[in-house]
């Protein structure tokens, strides 16, 4: 029994002497990500630091890199084999943050390491709902061009081409996005949960180009 006693404690030792030095090897690796130092990243990856430990926030050292757009660091990290699709408690990936901040060098590399299309936000939408809403145009392209689901539909009721006319002022940004949804065959009429089509939103707020656009385009 002793002997028995002596062994657990000695398991439990080693298990909190383990679990403390991946803790500090998280450390250091967040450290070196969050001051840009890509050698000391690189260094850190060949001693074979966990790629995938989490912050406080549950960030990984990846998602990090991407928040701060550093695609240097991030492509060290994915080359490596960091998960692109992994959230934190805000419920963002790697994947999903650099489409909606249209990090579009970071977001390739995710698309070229098996991003989850099919991953939603917070909002529960996918990356391509809130590039569309923010203006950004390339990467609407990309992620159009990897197959997102145009149709979408997020927690607030809305699709990607709602939220390119409800949260913007209608600007030529917009307008070339819209364009972009009616070539890649988004469905036009599908309404808001009061049952309101793009095309009527586009017309109470004013947003003469995007009617234009979507009435040629069939919409009703």
């Amino acid at each position: 029994m002793k002997l028995s006693l002596f062994l657990k404690r000695g398991l439990l030792a080693a298990g909190l002497l383990t679990t403390g030095v991946a803790m500090a090897s998280d450390k250091a690796l967040f450290e070196a990500v969050r001051n840009g130092q890509l050698h000391q990243v690189q260094q850190l990856i060949a001693q074979g630091v966990p790629l995938d430990g989490k912050s406080l926030d549950g960030s990984t050292a990846l998602l990090m890199a991407t928040r701060s757009n550093q695609v240097d660091i991030a492509q060290a990290l994915i080359d490596a084999g960091a998960d692109v699709n992994r959230k934190n408690l805000m419920q963002d990936s790697p994947y999903l943050l650099a489409g909606a901040s249209g990090y579009n060098d970071i977001l390739k590399l995710t698309l070229a390491h098996a991003a989850d299309l099919k991953s939603t936000n917070r909002y529960g939408g996918t990356a391509l709902i809130p590039a569309c809403e923010r203006g950004h145009e390339a990467t609407v392209d990309l992620l159009i061009a990897a197959g997102v689901e145009l149709d979408h539909v997020n927690r607030l009721g809305w699709t990607c081409l709602l939220e390119a006319i409800l949260l913007s002022d209608g600007g030529p940004a917009h307008q070339r996005i819209v364009s972009r949804l009616i070539a890649a065959g988004a469905d036009l009429n599908l309404p808001d949960r009061a049952g309101v089509s793009p095309l009527r939103h586009a017309e109470q707020r004013g947003q003469q180009a995007i009617v234009k656009l979507l009435r040629d385009a069939g919409a009703s």
